[in-house]
C-alpha cells in the first residue's frame, strides 16, 4: 500500500496511478478489455491508436490506474461510440489507501450522513480513536504493515475524525461495551489519552457516547457490532465488518431489524451522564 498518486508523462498523457483499486475501476476496465478483445485489438494495437503506452493500457483494464478525460474520448471512438465508456467513467471513485476496500463505501455515506449510530465491543469505533491508540492498532496488525502504510492508515483514520466537528449538524452516537475501556492496549500512556480523547469527544453537542456496562443481564446485540446511518432523504442504510471483509446493508427489512436492535441496546446501556461518569472512574484508576 502506498502513498503516492504518481503521474507518468508521455506524448499521449498518461493516467493517475491509484494506491488501491476501487471496485468501479476495476470494473470500468474490464469492460474496456472486454471491447477491445470484441473488436480484435491486442493493448499494444489498442495503445497505439489512442496514443497510450501498452503498459498505460493494461494498468486502466486492471483498475490500477484512473483513466483521464482523453484516454476515455480516444478509446470511445475506437470501441464503436457505444457511449458505455463515456457514461460509466461518470461513476469511477479512486482507491483510499488507509481504508480497508470492504470499509470504502461506508466511509464515503458518512460524510453526507445526517444520523450515525455505531456499537462496538473489540475496540474503540474508529471516529474516536486517539493517535496512540490508531498506531497500537496498525502496529498489532498480523502480517504486519510497512511503515508507508502503516502512517498511510493513521491519516486516513485521523482525517475520518474531523467529520465530529466539522459536522456539527449531523448526530453521532456511540455504544461501547466496558471491556473496551478496560483494555489497555499499547499501555498506560495509550489508555489515558484514549481514554481523555472520549471524554472530550463526549462533551461535543452533537455526539452522544454510552458505554454497556459489563454486569448487564440484558443485550440486544450479541450478534456482533454494527453501524447504522440515515442518508439525507431519510434512508437507512447498516453496515457489518467481521475479519477481512465487511458488508453495506441496504435491504429494508434488514435494516430495520438492525436499528431495533440498536434502539433496545441504547435502552439496556448506561445513560450518557453515567457512562461518562464510570469514563472517569476508569480513567482515574490508571
Amino acid at each position: 500500500m502506498t502513498t503516492d498518486h504518481v503521474e507518468l508523462a508521455a506524448t499521449g498523457g498518461e493516467c493517475e496511478r491509484e494506491p488501491d483499486p476501487s471496485d468501479s475501476l476495476r470494473t470500468f476496465g474490464a469492460v474496456v478489455q472486454a471491447l477491445r478483445e470484441h473488436a480484435g485489438l491486442s493493448r499494444v494495437q489498442f495503445g497505439e491508436l489512442v496514443r497510450y503506452s501498452k503498459h498505460t493500457v493494461e494498468s486502466v483494464e486492471l483498475g490500477r490506474r484512473m483513466p483521464d478525460a482523453s484516454f476515455v474520448e480516444r478509446a470511445e471512438e475506437v470501441l464503436g461510440n457505444t457511449g458505455a465508456l463515456r457514461h460509466s467513467a461518470r461513476f469511477l471513485t479512486r482507491g483510499e489507501a488507509g481504508l480497508a476496500a470492504w470499509f470504502r463505501q461506508w466511509a464515503r455515506l458518512e460524510r453526507t450522513a445526517v444520523s450515525l449510530c455505531t456499537y462496538e465491543c473489540r475496540l474503540v469505533p474508529g471516529l474516536l480513536q486517539s493517535e496512540g491508540y490508531v498506531r497500537t492498532l496498525c502496529e498489532n496488525e498480523i502480517p504486519p504493515l510497512s511503515d508507508d502504510a502503516l502512517e498511510t492508515t493513521v491519516q486516513m483514520r485521523l482525517e475520518r475524525q474531523r467529520l465530529l466537528r466539522e459536522r456539527p449538524n449531523t448526530t453521532f452516537d456511540f455504544v461501547i461495551e466496558e471491556a473496551v475501556l478496560l483494555r489497555r492496549l499499547g499501555g498506560t500512556q495509550v489508555t489515558a489519552e484514549q481514554l481523555d480523547l472520549i471524554l472530550e469527544l463526549g462533551l461535543l453537542r452533537n455526539v452522544t457516547v454510552q458505554v454497556m456496562p459489563a454486569n448487564s443481564e440484558q443485550h440486544a446485540c450479541l450478534s456482533g457490532p454494527v453501524r447504522l446511518l440515515e442518508m439525507p432523504d431519510g434512508r437507512w442504510r447498516a453496515y457489518s465488518e467481521g475479519q477481512e471483509n465487511g458488508r453495506l446493508i441496504a435491504g429494508p427489512k434488514e435494516v430495520s431489524r438492525i436499528h431495533m436492535r440498536y434502539a433496545r441496546l441504547r435502552s439496556q446501556a448506561l445513560s450518557p451522564k453515567d457512562s461518562m461518569s464510570l469514563l472517569m472512574r476508569i480513567r482515574g484508576a490508571l
